[in-house]
């Protein structure tokens, strides 16, 4: 045997050794079970195998919207304010249809210039037209517009891509659903309390700390009428948790401030605790900035009351009793010990940039996804079998070299999931039983080639090498055009189809590789065992 097909022999032999690796890593033992265990800690099962949860999810992009625009017309009723400039109301007509529209009505010709320069310097993602009757429309320029959409949905898979990781699922899929727009797309494999996963992921937990101006009041008319039936301009009425004076049972209402003193993005920490009482809390700390600007406020409001507001809710009331700087505490209502830790993880998370809508949710059990493996894998062994079988009754000894190339084929496609932690899904094993049969493909475009160099006289050897060398630019063209079909699925196709897409073009990999390097050096080896002018078993 010469040297150049030794080292070819020792190349697949030491290729072999690390897919096999990729596989299986160092079993615990190489018994049955072992080695299955050691297979299934390296190959990550999908939703539809393992079982699990399937969401579809609508990023209610809109919130993100009115809430800039909330902020834009608080910044020109100040300015406006400021600067003397007389007005009759600056609101949002239509929040829900057109959040990104404001209208100031009353401003005399004389401020116009003004108005339009308050608008430039303060905000400039606006553009503003005049109306009749001294009105003036701003509008969110569309380029703008559509980019901050793009990146609520952006910062939604984030949030919730940091809150399911906390929570420790193996192998989620969450990104952008291509199928509708501003959607994403959660797959949770294995996930055994689907609804708790689906609190967390939907809770927005804006955290806000904000000045309490009035309550608790047992209903919103008994809160409208202490202040005449009209709330003040700086001021929101909030639900709230039931509080002392108000009936067991009954929702509270606080008149709070409309601008936070803190909020969520000063967040730096947040950590289950318990209180003075010892029930459970979460303990919160601010960044440097929010606790300077959280010890101002308490500084100047020392002997009132402020709130913890989350999502819009009052959840506790506390009198200031000296300047606080850097540090909180969420307690009261009944909180559970499981709700002060998913709390404290929503908290560190961060806060949904928009509200979320469940339009579609399945789930997947175990023991479907057990039959799916089952049935999945007897039609791999079955059709694995008969091509296999089949090589060898058609091309005799020949068929040997391909049935090997197509098992090697097969470990370094399960070698590649391995080592790039790829998830198996059903239609990936579709997946696999197609590289199979372009496999079988690639084997026969050569062997008979193959033959017909020798139907045309030529010798073993030169039959081998022409059969190889005309097959090559075929193969190569049909595995090209098939994996650039796969990366088109990959690019614009949802999970399952994802699946196929990684492991056609992981199989198509190999193949390329087993059929034409491996293949070829095995007809070598055979060659060199035989004797000069000896048949060829083809």
């Amino acid at each position: 045997m010469n040297k150049n097909l030794l080292w070819k022999l020792a190349l697949i032999f030491g290729i072999l050794l690390v897919f096999l690796f990729g596989i299986f890593g160092v079993p615990k033992s190489f018994s049955g079970q072992g080695l299955l265990a050691a297979m299934t800690s390296h190959i990550h099962l999908g939703l539809d195998l393992s079982g699990g949860t399937h969401l579809i999810l609508q990023v209610q992009v809109n919130d993100a919207v009115n809430v800039d625009s909330d902020n834009a017309v608080e910044v020109l009723k100040e300015q406006l304010n400021k600067r003397k400039i007389s007005f009759a109301e600056v609101s949002k007509p239509d929040a829900q249809k057109a959040p990104d529209h404001v209208v100031i009505k009353g401003v005399p010709p004389a401020s116009r210039t003004d108005l339009l320069g308050i608008v430039q310097d303060r905000l400039p993602e606006y553009d503003v037209a005049s109306g009749a009757d001294n009105t003036f429309s701003l509008t969110m320029k569309p380029s703008l517009l559509s980019d901050m959409k793009n990146k609520a949905v952006t910062q939604a898979i984030e949030t919730i891509r940091t809150r399911i990781d906390s929570l420790g699922v193996s192998e989620p899929t969450i990104q952008e659903h291509g199928l509708g727009q501003y959607q994403i797309l959660v797959q949770l494999p294995g996930v055994d309390d689907p609804a708790r996963v689906k609190d967390i992921m939907q809770s927005t937990a804006m955290l806000e700390i904000k000045q309490e101006l009035g309550g608790p009041y047992s209903s919103e008319q008994s809160a409208l009428q202490e202040k005449g039936g009209v709330l003040p301009a700086d001021a929101m009425l909030l639900p709230g948790h039931p509080a002392p004076g108000v009936s067991n049972g009954e929702q509270a209402w606080y008149l709070v401030s409309r601008i936070s003193a803190v909020s969520g993005k000063d967040l730096r920490d947040a950590q289950p605790s318990t209180d003075q009482n010892g029930q459970p809390s979460v303990h919160f700390q601010l960044t440097g900035e929010g606790g300077q600007r959280f010890y101002n406020f308490t500084s100047a409001h020392t002997g009132e009351a402020l709130a913890v507001v989350l999502d819009n809710k009052v959840q506790e009331v506390a009198n200031i009793k000296e300047p606080i700087r850097d540090t909180g505490e969420i307690s009261g209502g009944s909180m559970s010990q499981q709700q002060s830790k998913d709390l404290s993880m929503i908290l560190r998370s961060g806060a949904l940039p928009a509200g979320i809508k469940y339009l579609e949710e399945r789930t997947v059990g175990p023991s479907l996804g057990t039959d799916s493996i089952r049935h999945g894998v007897n039609a791999a062994i079955i059709g694995m079998m008969a091509v296999l079988i089949f090589m060898l009754v058609y091309y005799r000894a020949a068929g040997i070299n391909a049935d090997i190339a197509l098992l090697l084929n097969l470990v370094i496609l399960l070698g590649f999931m391995g080592y790039f932690d790829a998830v198996l899904t059903l239609p990936g094993i579709a997946g696999v039983i197609l590289t199979v049969g372009m496999g079988v493909d690639s084997n026969v475009l050569i062997f008979e080639r193959i033959r017909e160099e020798l139907r045309n006289g030529k010798t073993p050897p030169s039959a081998v090498d022409q059969g190889f060398g005309h097959a090559w630019i075929t193969i190569v063209d049909t595995h090209v055009t098939t994996i650039v079909s796969a990366a088109i699925l990959f690019l614009f196709g949802t999970g399952p189809v994802k699946g196929f897409a990684v492991t056609l073009t992981f199989g198509l990999l190999a193949n390329l590789f087993t059929a034409v390097f491996v293949s070829r050096v095995i007809f070598d080896w055979v060659l060199s065992r035989k004797e000069r002018g000896e048949a060829l078993s083809i």
